[in-house]
């Protein structure tokens, strides 16, 4: 007989395969199947890629002392080659993580084409995909969670992300847009331009004169707008990409102590805003690529924002020179926003009337209407994301997990609220959000504007087997978070600020049979996990079997 099922037609009609699922087309009155897209072979036009010229000589180092920096905005030339050479050859497609199997190795993903990109255009890029893991393996802590390879995307893991109040530096989060720069600090200075009415050029020593800008040190958390992403992507997933949709957990936040100094008193060095400024947009050394462009990472916050003394120049991370990796030798840091706009390797700051029109800032980054996706969607139709709205996660237990308690499973995690909020009630619950209890007081870090409050509490669970436990914070504004990830859920795949909710399988120690039974494992060195694992033992002797219808009986109702 032929056979016309695949090997793994299973998983397939289970979803399990979804990336091969043809689209339904019921527009007619007999339903077709359209196949799903699908990449040819490679390609590469050497001759056109030779036509453009030496890499070498078209990206070369812009300045001396600055590694892996190209200057891309103020050279369309060099932006229109990089087109070319990009755009004469084919590259893989990037793996399809959120209808398929997410990889179980570390790094999660490696940014296959991203490496490419970079060797393409060449000339200083050439190393860089080298040089950022040389800084990843060097600054970070060896057991991070590397989940993009490069750029690098990594987390800690649960049990680390909340162990302290403040970040340690190899532990914080890092969620990078292209290659990490190396820059000489002597050979380092920032231009601020555009509508100041007296454009300059600032040194680190300039700015670390106190004579001149008065130090400025601030606790502050980062968050990125995909922490806890992939409950977004397990159940619902939205806009493809390897790099802006990597799969983030709960670890995509930290916090830290940052030294610098307002952005508001070096705009007011250069004599203030004129001609209607109303935004300062931030560069990055590091290189992005979108749709076969290259360009340095731009972003851009409102005069407001900065006004307001909230915008900030740091040079410190938690009593340590800026790592590298975060930025060395000066980083923005936007108190209460999505960590997009903080930029590292600040090169230039220019003042302008509109928000950027860079790409992460005009069309990334943004938060669409539920009904809007790939079919669909024009950039107006999202609200660029700014401030953070309140969120808060679970690290302990985690999801799936088997917990032995005495009446109280012990949880921890840790709450957030941005634009200048803070956290002023955390909240659980044990049976999926019926019933909520207030964690104490006591039980949970310091307030304090920008930042994260990490919270520990023994939750009262009387019940046995699957229990939902959900979290929730509440903030000074009294705002809260939506119930599940389908109220949070959009095709950006950005800003999972619904309540989190894991499954944890209760074995309540304090019954007298349950105890019992844990204790008769132990006798008999069986391990108890994992609990899908049929019972190696008798349930009961016959002994007792027998004693319990003697007792009970009759076994069948009788017909009186």
């Amino acid at each position: 007989m032929k056979i016309t099922n695949r090997p793994d037609e299973w998983r397939i009609e289970q979803g399990l395969s979804a990336a091969v699922l043809p689209v339904l087309d019921m527009t007619q009155p007999k339903t077709r199947a359209l196949p799903v897209q699908t990449f040819g072979p490679l390609a590469k036009d050497e001759k056109a890629i030779r036509e453009v010229g030496d890499p070498n000589e078209l990206f070369v180092r812009e300045r001396e002392g600055w590694t892996g920096f190209v200057e891309w905005e103020k050279y369309p030339e060099k932006k229109a080659a990089a087109h070319k050479i990009l755009t004469a050859q084919t590259f893989p497609p990037n793996p399809e993580f959120q209808l398929g199997p997410i990889p179980g190795t570390n790094p999660v993903l490696p940014g296959t084409r991203w490496k490419m990109w970079h060797r393409a255009v060449g000339g200083e890029l050439s190393r860089i995909p080298e040089d950022s893991w040389a800084t990843v393996l060097r600054e970070k802590h060896p057991d991070m969670l590397h989940l993009l390879q490069f750029p690098y995307n990594g987390e800690p893991p649960k049990r680390l992300v909340t162990e302290k109040e403040i970040t340690p530096n190899s532990l914080h989060f890092v969620r990078n847009h292209g290659g990490i720069p190396l820059i000489d600090r002597d050979h380092y200075s920032f231009l601020l331009d555009g509508l100041v009415a007296e454009p300059k050029e600032f040194t680190l020593d300039d700015l670390m004169d106190e004579k001149r800008f008065p130090r400025m040190e601030k606790t502050v958390t980062i968050q990125c707008s995909g922490t806890r992403r992939i409950e977004q992507v397990l159940k619902y997933p939205g806009q493809g990409d390897e790099v802006p949709q990597a799969p983030w957990a709960e670890g995509a936040i930290g916090t830290a102590r940052y030294v610098g100094i307002s952005l508001k008193k070096v705009i007011k060095e250069c004599g203030g805003l004129v001609e209607g400024a109303k935004h300062l947009e931030l560069y990055g050394a590091d290189t992005y690529f979108k749709n076969d462009q290259t360009m340095n990472y731009l972003v851009s916050v409102p005069w407001s924002k900065v006004k307001a003394n909230e915008v900030m120049l740091a040079w410190e991370m938690n009593g340590q020179v800026l790592p590298a990796i975060h930025g060395y030798p000066l980083r923005i840091v936007v108190m209460g926003y999505i960590g997009a706009r903080s930029v590292k390797w600040l090169y230039r700051i220019k003042a302008i009337r509109e928000p950027s029109r860079a790409p992460v800032q005009s069309q990334e980054y943004l938060y669409f209407p539920q009904q809007v996706g790939k079919h669909n969607l024009r950039l107006t139709d999202g609200i660029q994301i700014q401030e953070m709205p309140v969120s808060s996660a679970i690290m302990s237990p985690w999801t799936k997990q088997a917990c032995i308690h005495d009446g109280q499973i012990r949880c921890k995690g840790w709450a957030y609220s941005g634009g200048g909020r803070w956290p002023e009630r955390v909240e659980l619950s044990n049976d999926g959000g019926f019933n909520w209890y207030t964690v104490p007081p006591e039980k949970l870090s310091r307030k304090r504007r920008w930042t994260w409050r990490t919270w520990e509490f023994d939750l009262p669970c009387d019940v046995e087997g699957w229990v939902e436990i959900v979290c929730r914070c509440w903030d000074n504004a009294l705002n809260t978070q939506p119930p599940d990830v389908r109220t949070a859920w959009n095709w950006g795949l950005h800003v999972t600020s619904s309540c989190h909710r894991i499954s944890v399988y209760s074995v309540n120690k304090s019954r007298p049979a349950t105890k019992a039974r844990l204790d008769e494992f132990e006798r008999r060195g069986i391990p108890f996990g994992p609990i899908t694992v049929p019972l190696s033992f008798p349930s009961q002797t016959w002994e007792d079997y027998d004693k319990f219808w003697r007792d009970n009986d009759p076994r069948d109702a009788e017909d009186d």
